[in-house]
């Protein structure tokens, strides 16, 4: 797997000390290889100790990181002292990536000419004129921070999210199969508003997948593979060979949709018409495709698949969709959160077990199978979802926690116990924000980089859920 790859850039302004600045490449490419990261950087005879301190030497800078367009994640502004600001926007206004502006600190002892940065001062200098151009940054805490700090190891690991959601939501396809289900408007999305915020959607009738499920013979290698890996996955011993099959065969179809359009999600209609004509239930199939760094989403739920791959990227692990299901005794800040089936395992206590789907059981007996049923670890949690109206994407994005908190045995489905504080107010924002009944959660606590990725990179509406 490729490393995430840093471009730096490094400030100077004539009158303040220079040769700060070649210790400072030094510092800078040992911080980015140490966190585990890959590095471009400008050729220090480029100028003077490779360094940008004038328009012009910020042209060229643009035309070397143009040349390299592709081999970068982002890019990091290093101030080693009180660098030109002008230089600086010459030469990233057109990065087209997440820009860390990290300034040097001064240190006591050191405070005279020869040795006395600014920097601390000139971080200021350059946010403003990135304002004023409207180039989006990031700056984080301390304000200023030596690279080889475990401060900046954060800052560091922090900023490597931010670039993966935004280079990866920046433009991404879902594939939408099947159509709405009536009584489910809650799951209603804008199609041309996700368009243009660079989601683009394909769409697939579910009739075009059971044609192409029934064309599949039983003893099709692709069938037969997929059957295997499946067994493998998970626990299938209680379900029956012809659903296993079946299961098999549109898993390999969504497999065939996601390798033709080239999706990078999609949003499922699991209910009720594979139970009814397939006599199975997906589940398991959104499970492995999530653990598989697939996003799905089930109740052709779009928003929440948006939210889902944010979150796998910005965590770099599976999200999972659940319901806000039910209290958890008198605890206002508990809520058990749920699906059928379709968690990813990655997410669960343990294998699932897969069972035949209780709901569809009770008026339609051996109709769903395909229940990937289990508990979900405890594990610090960020949990999201979004809506789309008016033309804007609005978002939120949350932390909690799910814990070891036990589920009674008849509790049907994939479950945990969530435990988030100010529970009862935050639902209160969620009903009033007309966002839906559906969250999507991963392991570990992102929500900072999200909001930084989806507040000035991305252009979507952020709101918060807090008191």
């Amino acid at each position: 797997m490729k490393k995430q790859t840093f471009a730096l850039f490094f400030g100077n302004r004539s009158f303040m000390p220079a040769e700060l600045i070649e210790g400072a490449r030094q510092d800078m490419i040992k911080a980015v290889t140490d966190a585990g990261y890959d590095y471009i950087i400008m050729d220090k005879d480029a100028t003077r100790y490779g360094a940008v301190e004038t328009r012009d030497e910020g042209r060229l800078y643009a035309r070397w990181l143009k040349a390299h367009e592709g081999a970068y994640d982002g890019v990091i502004l290093c101030m080693p002292i009180f660098i030109d600001e002008n230089g600086a926007a010459a030469a990233l206004q057109d990065a087209g990536v997440p820009i860390l502006m990290q300034a040097y600190p001064d240190e006591i002892g050191k405070m005279d000419f020869r040795h006395r940065r600014d920097a601390y001062c000139g971080k200021f200098s350059v946010t403003d004129v990135f304002e004023q151009y409207g180039i989006p940054y990031t700056v984080m805490t301390p304000h200023v921070v030596h690279p080889l700090t475990k401060e900046f190891a954060q800052n560091l690991h922090d900023f490597a999210g931010i670039c993966r959601v935004v280079n990866g939501m920046k433009r991404f396809t879902i594939g939408c199969i099947g159509a709405r289900t009536t009584a489910f408007k809650t799951v209603r999305f804008d199609e041309i508003t996700m368009q243009r915020h660079g989601i683009n959607v394909e769409c697939f009738d579910l009739s075009e997948l059971f044609g192409a499920v029934h064309a599949k013979s039983d003893d099709d290698e692709k069938v037969t593979k997929k059957k295997a890996a499946l067994e493998s996955y998970t626990d299938l011993s209680k379900v029956p060979e012809d659903k296993r099959i079946m299961l098999s065969k549109i898993g390999v179809v969504i497999d065939e949709y996601i390798d033709a359009y080239h999706l990078d999600a999609i949003a499922l209609r699991c209910w009720n018409e594979m139970e009814t004509y397939l006599r199975v239930c997906p589940c398991v199939l959104i499970s492995d495709l999530n653990d598989r760094g697939i996003t799905a989403a089930c109740e052709i739920d779009m928003c929440s698949a948006i939210t889902m791959r944010a979150l796998s990227l910005a965590a770099e692990g599976p999200a999972a969709c659940l319901d806000w299901n039910n209290n958890y005794g008198d605890d206002p800040d508990k809520v058990i959160l749920f699906h059928c089936g379709s968690t990813a395992q990655t997410l669960m206590t343990g294998k699932g077990t897969v069972t035949s789907h209780k709901m569809f059981d009770k008026t339609d007996p051996g109709s769903g199978w395909g229940t990937n049923e289990g508990r979900i670890a405890a594990f610090p949690m960020t949990f999201s979802n979004c809506k789309t109206e008016n033309g804007k994407i609005t978002i939120y994005f949350s932390e909690g926690e799910f814990t070891e908190d036990s589920i009674e045995e008849g509790f049907f489905g994939c479950g945990g116990v969530a435990k988030i504080n100010d529970l009862q107010s935050k639902l209160i924002r969620l009903a009033r924000g007309g966002f839906k009944h559906h969250t999507t959660v991963v392991n570990g606590h992102v929500k900072y980089m999200l909001e930084e990725a989806f507040k000035y990179y991305l252009g979507y509406d952020v709101v918060s859920i807090e008191r």
